[in-house]
């Protein structure tokens, strides 16, 4: 289905606008979009644009609102006539080419710490699930089955969490409630008033996985991160571990996931995120008792929601360089 296109007589500016959380409820933004003159490209997205979506609208827009759309180097440099500002729903910006677009001009805004809170609420309810067992029991009762399975307390577990950023902190502060025992892994140095605040141990990432009931992967997507969960390190978690992933779904080499998964090398997984998304049908993971799946959905929050939707609107009209004393009149 083509895109549709909403024009202004005023107009002064044209956005593709392929956000999927923003284009359901698009009315909404209208009045505001209206006011700053600025026309919109709308074109049908399931999940994200790719490379070769973008490159149909080349040279036709002037900004993007974006989700994890593939703005590549070709597509930027396809793009570039026009293409002044790509406002990112949301905080990872790991789909689009950062150097090609400082190279050709092209700003990169985004909304740091979206979704810290919910994320890490999303973690914890994993550990909690996994410990308690809630889900499996759940399932066994209505089979008709009166089973009582076997559980643990989280103050009984240790903690590991690659990448100890803002959301990677939160998932800190929220385990150690908990009374869990915390091991760290970062590329960067940790602020010291943080691990005196929480009793976090740095570590390296062979040890983490190696002394870790549960395992929560809060990185960045980067060439460091690619794959950084695959044959060689899942080998070093404990038989009983949980891999939770709510980062990036490349961080994790999923083929090699899977097989640890069927042999028994790791005890189960919580997955947010995937190399492929959505997750093909074919997918093994699937079919998997030991393993829970969501759509990518740990954002979920729509107070959050709210701010992002907003504020990448205000970071397109700063790169469009457009005033916007009024905004907040539209909310």
């Amino acid at each position: 289905m083509p895109a549709s296109l909403f024009t202004d007589r005023y107009s002064r500016f044209t956005v593709l606008l392929s956000a999927p959380y923003m284009l359901p409820i698009l009315d909404r933004f209208r009045p505001a979009f209206e006011k700053h003159g600025i026309n919109l490209i709308l074109p049908e997205v399931h999940e994200r644009l790719e490379e070769a979506d973008l490159l149909k609208y080349a040279g036709q827009f002037d900004g993007a609102i974006c989700g994890d759309d593939r703005y590549t180097a070709r597509a930027l440099e396809a793009c570039a006539s026009r293409l002044k500002v790509i406002s990112k729903w949301g905080t990872g910006i790991d789909s689009i080419d950062g150097e090609a677009a400082a190279r050709l001009g092209i700003k990169v805004c985004r909304t740091p710490n979206a979704f810290t809170l919910p994320v890490a609420d999303t973690v914890i309810g994993y550990m909690l699930a996994f410990a308690r067992r809630q889900p499996w029991m759940d399932r066994e009762m209505k089979s008709g089955q009166w089973e009582k399975l076997l559980g643990q307390s989280l103050s009984e577990c240790t903690l590991g969490v690659v990448g100890v950023g803002v959301i990677g902190k939160a998932v800190i502060r929220r385990a150690r409630a908990f009374g869990m025992k915390l091991l760290g892994n970062d590329i960067i140095e940790i602020d010291h008033v943080f691990l005196a605040e929480t009793g976090v141990q740095m570590t390296t990432l062979y040890s983490l996985l190696s002394d870790s009931d549960f395992v929560s992967l809060n990185c960045d997507l980067n060439p460091t991160s690619y794959h950084l969960i695959n044959a060689k390190t899942l080998a070093c978690m404990k038989p009983a571990a949980i891999l939770i992933n709510t980062a990036r779904g490349a961080v994790v080499d999923e083929p090699a996931l899977i097989t640890a998964l069927n042999e028994g090398t790791i005890g189960g997984a919580a997955l947010d995120v995937f190399e492929v998304e959505p997750l093909p049908l074919d997918s093994p993971l699937l079919k998997m008792d030991n393993v829970l799946l969501a759509p990518h959905n740990a954002n979920s929050s729509p107070a959050a929601w709210e701010r992002v939707h907003w504020n990448t609107i205000k970071n397109l009209l700063d790169g469009l360089g457009i005033a916007y004393n009024d905004l907040e009149r539209w909310r």
